[in-house]
């Protein structure tokens, strides 16, 4: 129901897994309160009993501090997804039809998205009319319609839409395809939503403090600032995966990698390189795929392979890091990508030819990637490691480029979503023949982060930097990684230690805070 992830990474707040409703958690809930005796025996039905918990939860949830200052937010936005008329969202719709009565005027805005498509050139309303009169019947009504739509809306079409959905010409804000997703924000500035959103909710009565506000100002001019219409230049990235026929697989890496380059001021031209093409058995059964593959790793400003399961095309992973290793080509290795590169060192490095990862083969002599002693191997769902976990530099680590980005840091909070890990075992050899593992847990015992000295920028870490990556903080290792393919780690390097000095100071641009 809420887009959790998303509203992180654009109004640069932290949100918890309650700020993601589903179905499923919802029922969760209901069942459970059956089963304690809370209905006092009387039958549960949708109404209310699923409904009154879907805003019981919007209600606690909306109270929950996002924003580091401790405060409670004083508008919460509600994203409700999927097509007029899905089953499963009728219960969600009656919940918010129910909230609006409650909240009253001036708490409680629905902004409707709908589609204007473009047939033969000419702009078409009946898909939003229709929409819109299905959401009316259910008791949801529109207070601002936003239409998607390939380009600028013609004076006519808004005044169709605004007298057959019974708002106001100003209620209708055209959301046209724009260069990048990142200068939608602006073009709604633009169209007075602002202005739009201050009358509806009387948001003149809150009164935040010169702190917040300076604050709020200082983050919508770094917005304007890093979203420029056009680039320049691009940086050429190759994602050596084997999910990529699917490239949602890689959402938030790619949103990373977008975010990442958007800061060094360039365009990202993502190369999509499927790792199996890679492999020498491509070589016989496909030549032509084989070195179409190549050819884009090769070209590539840099290489990056990152998280997933199982065997299929991880020799190819393999290969594409022996090939940055050997041609000085930065590389990030997220996850899997890290643990392949460790193999890669393993078997070139350190003699073990067969070396390989429990996962690709529990039999095999020498595992240098291991299966976790705590996990379940059984049950899959919710079993690995997840979650925040603590990277603590080691000492020795002060060449390290990633630790200079983020600022020194001995100690770094990053997520995690494995099974696999690399085997202590062979972290001693794996040093001596130059791959340094920089970063580790608590117990100095799991393998965090691994980084070369003597390379542009070669670089594998265990957690998924990519979930908390945002526009105007993009994830530190992606960051690094697309700066050192650039050729300008040491002015974003520099750049963000200024940043972060400042911010630690209290003072952005000259204003306190």
């Amino acid at each position: 129901m809420h887009s959790c992830l998303t509203s992180s990474r654009y109004l640069d707040v932290e949100l918890t897994s309650d700020n993601n409703i589903t179905t499923g958690k919802i029922y969760k809930q209901v069942i459970e309160r059956e089963r304690r005796g809370d209905y006092l025996g009387r039958t549960v039905q949708v109404v209310p009993h699923i409904t009154d918990s879907i805003q019981e939860w919007i209600d606690r949830v909306s109270k929950i501090p996002v924003d580091g200052s401790g405060t409670e937010p004083d508008v919460c936005i509600i994203e409700l997804g999927g097509t007029v008329g899905d089953i499963e969202s009728m219960p969600y719709v009656e919940a918010l039809t129910q909230l609006r009565h409650k909240a009253g005027k001036g708490n409680f805005i629905n902004i409707f998205v709908g589609y204007i498509p473009l047939v033969n050139g000419e702009q078409k309303t009946k898909p939003t009319q229709h929409a819109v009169k299905s959401v009316r019947s259910a008791g949801l009504i529109p207070d601002l319609i936003a239409c998607r739509c390939e380009r600028p809306l013609e004076k006519g079409t808004i005044s169709k839409i605004a007298q057959s959905c019974q708002v106001e010409v100003e209620q209708v804000i055209a959301v046209r395809d724009m260069p990048t997703i990142y200068q939608v924000p602006i073009l709604l500035e633009e169209q007075g939503l602002l202005d739009l959103l201050r009358s509806a909710l009387m948001l003149d009565a809150i009164k935040p403090t010169p702190a917040l506000v300076t604050k709020g100002a200082e983050l919508w001019k770094r917005w304007k600032a890093i979203i420029p219409q056009t680039y320049a230049e691009t940086v050429d990235i190759a994602l050596v995966g084997k999910y990529v026929e699917f490239h949602d697989a890689y959402l938030s890496v790619v949103k990373a990698l977008e975010h990442s380059a958007m800061r060094c001021g360039r365009k990202l031209n993502l190369i999509w390189v499927d790792s199996e093409h890679l492999e020498d058995a491509t070589q016989q059964t496909n030549p032509t795929k084989f070195h179409k593959a190549w050819h884009e790793v090769c070209c590539a400003d840099g290489i990056l392979v990152p998280g997933g399961f199982g065997h299929r095309g991880t020799e190819g992973m393999i290969k594409a890091a022996q090939w940055a290793h050997e041609h000085k080509t930065p590389y990030l290795g997220i996850c899997l990508g890290m643990q392949v590169a460790v193999i890669f060192f393993a078997r070139q490095l350190c003699g073990y030819t067969n070396a390989t990862s429990e996962e690709f083969d529990a039999t095999a002599e020498h595992k240098a990637v291991i299966f976790m002693p705590e996990i379940s191997r059984e049950a899959m769902g919710g079993t690995m490691r997840l979650g925040t976990r603590s990277t603590h530099f080691q000492p020795g680590s002060e060449f390290s480029k990633l630790r200079a980005l983020y600022g020194g840091a001995t100690v770094v909070e990053e997520r995690h979503r494995h099974r696999y890990e690399v085997n202590p075992d062979y972290v001693e050899e794996l040093e001596q023949a130059g791959l340094t593992f920089v970063g580790k847990d608590d117990t100095g015992r799991r393998m965090e982060i691994f980084e070369l000295k003597d390379h542009p920028w070669f670089v594998g870490v265990q957690f998924h930097p990519e979930y908390l990556s945002r526009v105007l903080q993009p994830a530190t290792p992606t960051l690094g990684f697309v700066a050192a393919a650039i050729g300008c780690l040491d002015r974003i390097t520099k750049e963000v230690l200024q940043e972060k000095t400042a911010l630690v100071n209290g003072v952005v641009d000259g204003h306190a805070f």
